[in-house]
């Protein structure tokens, strides 16, 4: 059965090990994803309507490169025992999702909590609202699913992390955090050196002003909870983003975020190397 794991580190590792790149040379673009934007087919086409739907964000999950989608689960929804040939990451947007050994007794994930699922090794994954939704991501693809028959041990290990156990740093913590801004950090994975991959929750106060600077090839964010206006630099369009929104940025290209006056925002964002937020406040 999988741990429940606390984050206590500041730069923690999970789940990465040569199997996994830890670095993706993909350069990310200036791009926006709307919740209505959001093409929806098939998780596993071979199932059709007995398999969650899925939405793509960036990349292609049918393609050898990393990517990003989204997907949903019916209530009542458990998969039968099955693999994957690639380690994934999930976050929890809505709802609640149990993803482990099928023997294993009910471990229900809520909203903004984290898991990994190592490549090869057997699971079922079952949802339990009435809306239940989650970002997943990958490093390499395609993302297949396959029989247990074909299980193998990559050496990774399956992780689950509750929202409740992640741990949040402010500026008292972190300095890249100004001390009026009240932005918190929880880190995720990845090791933080020049144009190793790291992913974090940022969580923006109700009612957070400011901006996000990207300073590497690659930036992708994902709206977990929360609604924000988003805005680039030199742009004149302003999009809504709810949760499961996405936004990607070009390296030193700046993105102003206004969040809802009643209602906290968090992002998941995955970069190669830094990004700065600073508050108009």
């Amino acid at each position: 059965m999988k741990k429940i794991i606390m984050v206590v580190l500041l730069f923690l590792e999970i789940g990465v090990n040569a199997q996994t790149p830890t670095t993706d040379h993909t350069k990310s673009k200036n791009e926006v994803v709307t919740t209505d934007q959001i093409n929806w087919g098939w998780l596993n086409p071979l199932r059709g309507n007995k398999s969650p739907a899925a939405g793509q964000l960036w990349g292609d999950r049918t393609d050898t490169l990393a990517s990003g989608f989204l997907v949903k689960f019916k209530k009542g929804f458990s998969s039968p025992p099955h693999i994957h040939n690639v380690t994934y990451r999930g976050i929890v947007i809505k709802g609640l999702l149990h993803n482990d050994d099928e023997n294993a007794e009910k471990q229900w994930l809520p909203a903004g909590s984290f898991w990994v699922q190592p490549a090869g090794e057997a699971h079922i994954t079952a949802a339990d609202a009435e809306e239940n939704l989650a970002y997943i991501e990958i490093e390499e693809g395609p993302y297949l699913v396959k029989p247990t028959e074909e299980a193998f041990d990559n050496g990774e290990r399956p992780v689950n992390v509750d929202e409740n156990h992640l741990v949040w740093l402010n500026s008292n913590d972190i300095n890249w955090v100004a001390n009026d801004s009240k932005v918190e950090t929880a880190f995720l994975w990845g090791e933080h050196k020049d144009n190793q991959l790291r992913a974090s929750l940022i969580k923006l106060p109700a009612g957070f002003e400011g901006n996000i600077t990207n300073l590497s090839a690659n930036f992708r964010a994902v709206v977990i909870k929360g609604t924000m206006a988003h805005q680039m630099k030199s742009s004149k369009f302003i999009n809504l983003l709810e949760a499961g929104s996405y936004f990607g940025a070009k390296k030193d290209v700046t993105h102003t975020i206004t969040v809802k006056d009643d209602e906290e925002a968090i992002l998941y964002i995955r970069s190669n190397g830094d990004f700065e937020i600073n508050s108009k406040q």
